[in-house]
């Protein structure tokens, strides 16, 4: 069997994150001597490029400064910024009148796009990885290879010294909730909301920034609808976006939790939990809350909002979708006849061990199960596995708050990218593939 290409660095998954690491690898690459060249290579489920696209609501804007783009606190010089693509768009001039940090989602969203296209070559779309094994040598893991199924049922096997692993959050529903054509989770909304027609009931649960969302959502684009949102808190919280609170997502605030004791980790978590976790922008509350006091004045109440609550019960048969809401201070229940329920529960974080079969029994954790990440974001692994295995995400217990969102980004690819080259002479020298727009995908069977 032919060898199959060989790479220095191979990204599973093809979102924000590892998309950040292709744009750092070109730019390294451009300005390299040969010697110093790194070879990757990039595989991603899906057939294009996408990021959250079931909430890509029209007039929903991003949370972070459009400055915490893929390369801006690592490059500022970079062609890849916000503001090179919003030249590149003709809208520079334009934004800057704007007189705004927050760029609309759908707008970033065409930046991540605009980017993407630019290191196309770097990525095979409609690749699912299938199986990641280790290339011993001499006794020692060198190398690991990655299979991967394409969509027209084809398998192809590529190698790599160095495996980052950025495979995404995961929807989160309830225990016992399952979901169906009228249970969504707030991941599908965009996608499953045009299957609505003329609803006369529809519940939101859930108390952050997505169910805030979807709430306004239904109420603004479904006038004859009553729209109820359930959520144990006694209001919307509104998140800490201030200027102290905000240095959490710091580059140097990595380097201080990293290092930090367990139990103030643990108190870090929880002192700055509001700027991120189940909270709403301020906006958005004051707009809600404006709507529901005009209707309280006009005597048509459409916007109900059933705070201190909980979905205790949720009927999904062939009768209809019923939901029970249950008040936390009296238990006093209502059932809502509903004609779909958007379950706005966040997410967690998946297993990045999932795909490493046998691999992840080499993997160190902590007493709390939890795996040993280094500080350049690479797994503790066995002595014998010379090859890196990098995670970009699942990384909130060693690394804080900002592990999976975009803040720390730019800055997150920089140091992995350093890493792989400051340990590029353990793993087999220089790369053996030179640098190419493409490789020649080597079909082999699964094993």
């Amino acid at each position: 069997m032919p060898q199959p290409p060989v790479f220095d660095v191979l990204g599973v998954g093809f979102g924000p994150s590892n998309l950040a690491l292709a744009i750092a690898v070109t730019e390294h690459n451009a300005a390299a001597a040969a010697e110093d060249v790194v070879t990757a290579h990039f595989v991603e489920r899906q057939a294009t490029f996408g990021w959250h696209r079931g909430m890509l609501i029209d007039d929903a804007t991003m949370q972070v400064s459009f400055l915490k783009d893929l390369v801006t606190l690592r490059n500022p010089n970079s062609t890849f910024t916000f503001l090179s693509y919003l030249h590149a768009r003709g809208r520079l001039v334009d934004f800057i009148n704007h007189k705004s940090l927050f760029p609309l989602r759908v707008e970033f969203h065409d930046y991540f796009e605009w980017a993407a296209g630019r290191v196309d070559d770097l990525v095979s779309y409609g690749h699912d990885v299938v199986d990641v094994r280790p290339v011993v040598e001499d006794g020692v893991t060198t190398h690991f290879d990655v299979t991967s199924r394409t969509a027209a049922g084809g398998v192809e096997v590529l190698r790599a010294r160095n495996l980052v692993l950025a495979t995404g959050l995961r929807a989160s529903l309830p225990d016992g909730v399952l979901p169906s054509e009228r249970v969504w989770h707030n991941r599908d909304f965009l996608n499953r909301v045009r299957s609505l027609h003329d609803p006369k009931r529809l519940v939101v649960v859930g108390a952050g920034q997505s169910g805030a969302e979807v709430t306004a959502f239904l109420h603004e684009h479904f006038p004859a609808t009553e729209v109820c949102a359930v959520f144990a808190r006694y209001g919307y919280s509104p998140a800490d976006d201030s200027p102290f609170a905000n240095r959490i997502f710091d580059p140097d605030a990595v380097d201080d939790y990293f290092g930090a004791p367990e139990q103030v980790k643990r108190q870090l978590m929880d002192y700055h939990a509001n700027t991120n976790y189940a909270v709403v922008d301020n906006d958005l509350i004051a707009e809600l809350y404006r709507r529901a006091y005009r209707e309280k004045v006009l005597g048509a109440r459409r916007l109900r909002l059933l705070n201190l609550s909980r979905v205790a019960g949720l009927d999904d048969g062939v009768d209809g979708l019923r939901v029970t809401v249950e008040s936390l201070a009296t238990g006093e229940r209502e059932v809502l006849d509903a004609d779909a329920v958007v379950y706005a529960t966040g997410y967690l974080e998946a297993d990045p061990t999932a795909l490493l079969g046998d691999l992840a029994a080499r993997c160190a954790r902590d007493a709390r199960g939890r795996l040993v990440v280094g500080r350049d974001y690479r797994l503790d692994t066995d002595d014998d596995v010379l090859a890196g295995l990098y995670l970009q995400g699942g990384t909130e217990h060693t690394h804080g708050i900002s592990s999976s969102l975009l803040s720390n980004t730019s800055v997150r690819v920089g140091e992995i990218l350093r890493s792989v080259l400051d340990r590029k002479g353990l793993v087999g020298g220089t790369a053996a593939v030179p640098a190419q727009p493409r490789y020649a995908a080597t079909a082999a069977p699964v094993s």
